[in-house]
């Protein structure tokens, strides 16, 4: 069975893509620093026939990422897809935004992505095998003044995608972004189209690879 690792996921596009790679016969592990809200997640896809467990990290810390990529490798062998999606939300101005929450904003914004990634790559080069999707979002194209930490978060995810597609892609491993730019509410029709969106990306053909796709289409 193939495994999917999403960490950050939520109740809105975190476990509407964790549903449909079950749907797809993968099993999922899901991973969130708060294991109450991640349990109830888990609970949504076991009591619909899905193999799936909870994990517990802090996208913050980069070891905590490591160890748990490399507890589920040694569990289940290698992580066919994982999917970044944790970010911090944050309404905050440059001169309204304190030095202690913009650092931490970004350590999840792109840090534990960068943490993630790295974690991966090597069992998934060995393996000549891999997706690596990230949750991107329109503030990588338009950054708002009002959400400055998220914007330059965004645009990371995106320089990330784009950075390492071509390299990768030469290791066998696909990475790509999902460019949203629109807001998008837990179990709305938005969840459900990026997730398939995500699921088209990993299942493109190795020559039709794409580093990135918008939501809604331009």
């Amino acid at each position: 069975m193939k495994t999917f690792l999403g960490i950050g996921s939520g109740a809105g596009i975190g476990i509407a893509t964790a549903e449909r790679f079950a749907k797809e016969g993968f099993r999922v592990i899901l991973a969130n620093r708060n294991a109450e809200n991640t349990q109830t997640l888990i609970q949504q896809l076991t009591s619909k026939g899905f193999q799936a467990e909870a994990r517990t990290v802090d996208a913050t810390d980069p070891a905590q990422v490591a160890s748990l990529i490399a507890d589920v490798e040694s569990k289940y062998g290698n992580i066919d897809v994982l999917h970044y999606n944790a970010a911090s939300l944050r309404q905050a101005t440059i001169a309204g935004q304190s030095k202690e929450t913009f650092v931490s904003d970004l350590a999840v914004n792109i840090g534990g992505a960068l943490a993630a990634v790295q974690a991966v790559a090597t069992t998934m080069a060995d393996a000549k095998n891999g997706t690596i999707l990230l949750t991107g979002g329109g503030f990588a194209l338009y950054p708002s003044p009002d959400y400055l930490s998220l914007s330059i978060g965004k645009a990371g995810i995106r320089a990330l995608a784009l950075g390492l597609f071509e390299s990768f892609k030469e290791q066998s491993i696909h990475v790509a972004t999902i460019t949203i730019t629109t807001f998008v509410n837990p179990g709305s029709k938005e969840t459900s189209d990026i997730a398939d969106q995500f699921w088209q990306l990993h299942a493109q053909l190795p020559g039709q690879w794409t580093a990135e796709t918008t939501y809604p289409a331009n």
